[in-house]
């Protein structure tokens, strides 16, 4: 089931966050930027102890973690690839070993191309294995290494960072956007196997500003923003903060939501996909 959080009642207070979420570890995947660093950012102040992922991006990674233990936070940082099994399980086991526990686990990390939809022959088997790899078996990877350990807890958690491109077949590249429907289904299928001891819930961002986009999109992107803020009904693009608070408020609000994708999009999906008519 597709939730648009514009309309669901899962908002938090801060306060309440802080309440909620102290002495919680969680676990981070592709947090060095983006809404991985906003989410980590957002929980090591509300008191969790967090486990920071990076793969590649050691710099900001290594910024962040510094940034959060000077702030007092009870942060960690573990370089590994969630495309890799072996590295995904020794992640799990660091956490363990660092903080005794695991409460909530963020599958954030994901990688893509920017390729034209009508360039089929750009999307080659090697750009599908690379954006399955990282996207849908990572997170699965992470859900099978961590089970045991999140199900021990009162309350186990596991966010799937998915993405609009999953539920409207939009986005950077058909290879992205079916990576994303397939780990919105992962969600629902775990949601169903892991209960009770843990629920399993996805948040899908629509057009979020930062690097990622900037990147992929070049001289463009600019003018994608302004389209974008022009036609959504909320009249913005998201910031990677706002996702995070989606994150932090399917955590901490009802403990009987599981299942559930919920599009965090400005109203993205609502847009007429056939324009204006008269």
């Amino acid at each position: 089931m597709v939730i648009h959080f514009e309309r669901c009642c899962l908002v938090t207070t801060g306060l309440e966050f802080a309440v909620q979420i102290r002495g919680k570890v969680a676990l981070i995947t592709g947090a060095s930027s983006g809404v991985g660093a906003a989410t980590a950012r957002q929980m090591a102040m509300s008191g969790a102890r967090v486990m920071i992922n990076f793969c590649h991006s050691e710099a900001e990674a290594t910024k962040l973690t510094r940034e959060l233990q000077a702030d007092g936070a009870d942060v960690s940082l573990f370089r590994a690839d969630v495309a890799d099994d072996q590295q995904a399980r020794r992640l799990v086991d660091a956490t363990q070993k660092q903080f005794g526990a695991l409460d909530v686990l963020i599958n954030n990390a994901g990688t893509t191309k920017f390729i034209p939809f009508s360039d089929l022959e750009a999307a080659t088997d090697e750009v599908w294995r690379e954006i399955m790899n990282v996207n849908l078996l990572g997170a699965f990877h992470m859900i099978r290494a961590a089970s045991d350990l999140l199900a021990q807890g009162e309350s186990g958690e596991i966010i799937n960072v998915t993405s609009v491109a999953g539920v409207a077949a939009t986005g950077s590249s058909i290879p992205y956007a079916c990576s994303k429907a397939a780990l919105n289904t992962l969600t629902v299928a775990m949601a169903r196997t892991l209960a009770p001891k843990v629920r399993v819930n996805a948040v899908a961002p629509g057009f979020i500003d930062g690097r990622w986009l900037r990147k992929g999109l070049g001289d463009g992107y600019d003018r994608a923003k302004q389209h974008h803020e022009g036609q959504v009904p909320l009249r913005r693009v998201s910031q990677p903060e706002d996702i995070a608070n989606a994150i932090m408020s399917i955590i901490c609000g009802s403990d009987m939501v599981t299942g559930q994708v919920v599009v965090c999009d400005g109203g993205m999906l609502l847009m007429d996909p056939m324009g204006p008519r008269a």
